[in-house]
């Protein structure tokens, strides 16, 4: 960079577009005030910014804009960049160094970088136009395709087969549309797998119901009278009725403005750039689906996208030895429930002497292949239906693998070596091109000891996410190379896990977190990690250990902020009551008293995402009015803060839906009702679905169930999220009284196997054996333990009580939501927190320990300027005293103040003996 301030304008903000904003804030490269650097520009085609594609498919099932986001304004306000959404560029003049966007404006550059992706192809075919004819490609896709297919229609037909085509029919699947899969080629992903594969994914995809066509190219799309798809014409006479065509052909480079303006293309298409990703104009960049790089490629994958960015921020922060000439094309996913993974070169040249090892089961679908070159490195491979090895065989490419090829694909080949015997430069996450190495360097480095720290610290895993099983065993061979134990308990206080604890207060009969600690703890008050845990399992066991409200004596001292308050704590302090509505069914008269309750109170209204009302700004001292109020027109406790049952979203039904074939309104208030309260290892939530145009998305939820002809089919371990996860079918055509009665069992099955904060997404990918292994015990009962199951649930039913009510009916609870004077010491309760207010108008927050000592802070979080640590967890962490703030959890040492997580950073002490008030 030659000047102080230089112009930098971005054309495209997709995936791709932002890795290369973000690698220029790495390098420190973007203008700060008195300092060399870019000011940037990003001209938008899309009204929002840069999103997830690689994860696109999930939001047929419910994943939002915000779930998918990878832009935040934060991120564009701190590092000064100008972002235009819905202004694309419509030219660029090399001459005079500007760009001409659609409204008009003119922005010089000093250096541009076009970042525009591709454009999905759709065949020249008569009717390709029509109403009913989609692609594939973005948000607004994927909005206008469910809308209009959750429109009557009822086929849909994919033309293509490869990769985007196969999400897309799984797309159509998910919208409950009988679907086809038409592809040219002779078999499906003809660039990702051979014959053997395809055939045993096209088993797979057609077991589901999908009905695979190769070897044939779409000839016409005919029409209604109104103009609308009526069905697909093939080229070799055959006919689909079809009510939606998804065109995911392939995709063409988006190289208009290059062509234009002059600049060199390929002869299939694609901005021509060297080795730094520079083009025919030196001022000129390509990176990602729009370029053609120096091998003659263009690259349709977010990993070759990435390292082009990366190229191009390195050259403009002045460095130069960084080059972009060719890219892995491994890819890992998951496609209508197959696993499918590619990775090298897996097809042998003839004549090569490339030797295959094939592993082949067409019962389970499974096929797979590795490809060895004479001298025994591995060349590539291909698996399907288990890619299970995908990431010990990947950083392998290229080199001799460790250990007998058939040690790596076989059912019973031998122990798999493990990720100590990959060598430091095999790149183990091929999106953001990072080696064992450097995430070996990372752990050393800044001592971390989890996934989520690799990931802050190397980018490896925020990509497609594939590599997550590499990135756990490179983790875990850093830390025993490094004499690191991992510790398996919860905390410093247990050295049992979570299902251990639970098992441990079940058979013991334990009812009290002392009484835990005295047996099986290892001393000390417990922490912002075990009370919870612990408060949380004794409160599903509460039916059976004859211990009362999660409110009741020491219990009380467990609780995170918002099961101590009943409500869920927002960032000024307030708190959200959010009522219980089974299955959205709300009547008039309890709207009105919503309406009143929000007016009175001045609070803030939201519908919410599971068909309930919030109500957004109560101090903790007015939450008892509140409720009571509520109480007394007919609502309950939505347990909205609790790790328990959140809603049951339903959609109207066989009540009033032409299509629904099943009540799922009353379903969907019975298994609210049922489950109300229920506390689990996290969060669950249900949805109901009358048909299978699944308008409750079901099987985005922890518990989906959908109507069909013969009853109700149930998924289960679908889950949103920054991995949403879609839900997998447990059992199909269930009675109702058979739905509950698996329901019961896969409950409380997941509560007493399920870890700390372990949703069941992630349970069910830990378990061995996964659905299968769920279907055993649930299903087919192998564990003998299916009645005591149901019984457990019966008795949490039957002992079910709303929680505010409880509290409204109990003095000494009620007393909790209020202040304490300053010295009365004698009333605070040991092991929690009260506020207290003090003559200047600021608060102290007052603690007593187990052993009487009293402790007095500022209340007020210095993270988020609220009072709120009163409401903290106090326990211990080393041996010294703490709270930890129930904003996010930074703990402070009661005795001084200092914040253990940021030395920089401490909590006002408040004298004890005359609360010298100047001291806040």
């Amino acid at each position: 960079m030659s000047q102080p301030a230089q112009n930098l304008v971005l054309i495209g903000h997709g995936m791709v577009g932002h890795r290369l904003l973000e690698a220029l804030a790495e390098r420190g490269a973007l203008a700060r005030p008195g300092a060399p650097g870019w000011h940037v520009t990003v001209l938008a085609e899309e009204d929002v910014p840069a999103y997830d594609r690689v994860h696109l498919s999930s939001a047929f099932t419910g994943a939002t804009y915000e779930q998918l986001g990878l832009s935040d304004g934060e991120f564009m306000e701190r590092h000064g960049i100008d972002l235009r959404l819905g202004d694309p560029a419509e030219a660029v003049d090399p001459a005079a160094r500007t760009v001409t966007t659609t409204s008009g404006a003119v922005v010089p550059y000093d250096a541009l970088v076009l970042a525009t992706g591709s454009y999905p192809f759709v065949p020249p075919i008569p009717g390709a136009d029509a109403t009913g004819c989609f692609t594939y490609r973005t948000l607004y896709d994927v909005e206008q395709l469910t809308r209009y297919a959750q429109d009557g229609a009822r086929t849909g037909v994919v033309i293509g087969g490869g990769l985007l085509g196969l999400e897309a029919a799984g797309a159509l699947r998910t919208l409950g549309l009988s679907t086809h899969v038409v592809e040219f080629a002779p078999r499906l992903m003809p660039l990702q797998v051979d014959d053997g594969g395809a055939a045993a994914l096209r088993a797979t995809i057609e077991s589901m119901g999908v009905a695979v066509h190769t070897g044939v190219g779409a000839h016409e799309v005919q029409l209604d009278d109104t103009g609308r798809v009526r069905e697909l014409r093939l080229s070799d006479g055959r006919r689909i009725g079809a009510d939606v065509v998804v065109f995911s052909a392939g995709v063409r480079p988006r190289d208009r403005l290059a062509r234009e303006c002059g600049l060199a293309v390929g002869d299939r298409g694609g901005v021509a750039v060297d080795a730094h990703c520079r083009t025919t104009d030196p001022y000129i960049y390509a990176i990602g689906e729009c370029a053609q790089t120096v091998d003659g490629r263009v690259y349709g994958l977010v990993a070759p996208g990435y390292q082009m960015a990366e190229t191009v921020a390195e050259r403009l922060a002045g460095g130069a030895d960084l080059t972009f000439t060719g890219a892995d094309t491994s890819t890992k996913l998951k496609l209508m429930g197959a696993d499918v993974a590619s990775f090298g070169d897996p097809f042998a040249a003839s004549g090569s002497g490339a030797v295959e090892v094939l592993f082949s089961d067409g019962r389970e679908g499974v096929y797979k292949k590795l490809l060895l070159a004479p001298d025994g490195r591995l060349l590539g491979g291909i698996l399907v239906g288990d890619a299970a090895a995908y990431g010990s065989l990947q950083p392998h490419t290229g080199r001799q693998l460790p250990g007998p090829a058939e040690a790596f694909i076989a059912p019973a080949g031998g122990e798999v070596p493990g990720a100590d015997a990959l060598p430091d430069d095999a790149v183990v996450c091929s999106c953001h091109n990072v080696t064992k190495g450097q995430v070996g360097d990372a752990v050393a480095e800044h001592g971390l000891t989890d996934i989520g720290g690799v990931k802050r610290c190397t980018k490896a895993g925020t990509g497609c996410g594939g590599c997550l099983g590499s990135l756990q065993a490179v983790l875990d061979a850093e830390l025993a190379a490094a004499g690191v134990v991992k510790a398996r308990g919860l905390c410093e206080h247990f050295e049992l896990t979570r299902s251990e604890i639970y098992a441990a207060v079940k058979a013991e009969h334990i009812g009290s977190f002392s009484e835990l600690m005295k047996r099986h703890g290892k001393g000390g008050e417990g922490c912002a990690v075990c009370k919870p845990v612990v408060g949380n399992v004794l409160g599903t066991l509460a039916p059976e250990l004859g211990i009362g409200h999660v409110l009741d004596g020491e219990q009380a001292t467990l609780q995170d902020s918002n099961d101590l308050f009943l409500a869920n704590l927002q960032k000024d302090g307030t708190y959200s009551v959010i009522p219980r509505v089974p299955g959205g069914e709300v009547t008039p008269a309890q709207v009105i008293a919503l309406g009143e309750v929000a007016r009175d109170y001045g609070l803030y209204t939201k519908i919410t995402g599971a068909q309930r009302i919030g109500l957004f700004g109560a101090r903790a001292d007015q939450l008892p009015d509140v409720w009571r109020r509520l109480g007394t027109a007919g609502f309950e406790s939505g347990q909205a803060y609790g790790k328990s049952l959140r809603a049951v979203k339903s959609c109207v039904g066989a009540r009033f839906c032409r299509f629904g074939q099943g009540d799922s309104i009353q379903l969907a208030i019975d298994l609210e009702n049922r489950y109300r309260g229920l506390r689990t290892p996290h969060k669950f939530k249900g949805g109901v679905s009358g048909c299978l145009r699944e308008c409750a998305e079901a099987r985005g939820k922890d518990i989906g169930v959908i109507a069909t002809a013969g009853g109700w089919n149930l998924y289960v371990c679908g889950n949103g999220g920054a991995q949403p996860r879609h839900a997998d079918l447990l059992a199909s055509d269930l009675s109702t009284a058979d739905l509950f009665k698996t329901i019961d069992r896969f409950l409380m099955y997941y509560v007493r196997t399920a870890e700390r904060l372990e949703r069941t997404a992630a349970w069910i990918e830990r378990i061995d054996g996964g659905l299968d292994h769920l279907k055993d015990v649930l299903l087919a009962d192998s564990l003998g333990i299916c009645d005591e199951l149901e019984a457990q649930m019966d008795r949490h039913v039957a002992a079910y009580r709303d929680e505010w009510a409880a509290v409204l009916a109990d003095p000494a609870a009620l007393d909790r939501f209020g202040h304490v004077d300053f010295g009365a010491h004698e009333d605070l309760e040991p092991g929690r927190g009260r506020p207290a207010r003090l003559p200047d108008g600021s608060e102290a927050a007052l603690f007593k320990s187990r052993t009487g000592q009293v402790y007095a802070v500022s209340n007020r979080d210095p993270f988020s300027g609220a009072d709120v640590i009163a409401g903290g967890i106090m326990g211990s962490r080393d041996g010294v005293p703490v709270v930890a703030s129930p904003m996010h959890k930074q703990e402070f040492d009661l005795r001084t103040g200092r914040c253990l997580d940021d030395p920089d950073v401490s909590l006002p002490v408040v004298d004890l003996a005359d609360a010298p008030v100047s001291r806040f």
